[in-house]
């Protein structure tokens, strides 16, 4: 039972933003989400494709953009198959900027997101998340 006190602390929406990559799992983000969702809360996934770099684009197959969002966009939607108020968005761009815009726009209460360790100038969280995580005008839960 979850008393009355803290379920008024507890988020309505949130949103865990997915580096769809194999060596980034995205599993632990979704599981605090779920702990942190008030009850009937709304979740959101989303996966943000950047441009592609210049000198690959012409190695590119025709329609490789949309296959590859319809690919994500299934996986992800099976993976949430199991929440209630669960949605997939896929996104163009550069991901601190969408994930930030997004966030504001859809009047998300809490993004929870993995960091990564990438180099000596984000030595606490990674670009994206140190990003989030100074910009966005709601709470943010980073995992480690």
């Amino acid at each position: 039972m979850i008393l009355p006190c803290l379920e008024e602390k507890m988020y309505h929406h949130l949103l865990v933003p997915v580096a769809y990559e194999p060596d980034r799992p995205f599993r632990p983000a979704l599981t605090v989400a779920r702990k942190l969702a008030a009850p009937g809360a709304r979740l959101t996934l989303l996966h943000v494709i950047e441009e592609a770099p210049a000198f690959a684009i012409d190695y590119l197959p025709d329609g490789w953009r949309e296959d590859l969002r319809r690919a994500i966009e299934a996986d992800l939607a099976a993976q949430l198959a199991v929440i209630d108020n669960g949605q997939v968005i896929v996104s163009e761009g550069n991901p601190g900027r969408v994930i930030l815009d997004w966030a504001r726009d859809n009047e998300v209460d809490c993004i929870v997101m993995p960091s990564h360790r990438l180099g000596v100038q984000d030595m606490l969280l990674g670009s994206t998340s140190s990003r989030v995580v100074r910009d966005a005008g709601c709470a943010v839960h980073v995992l480690r």
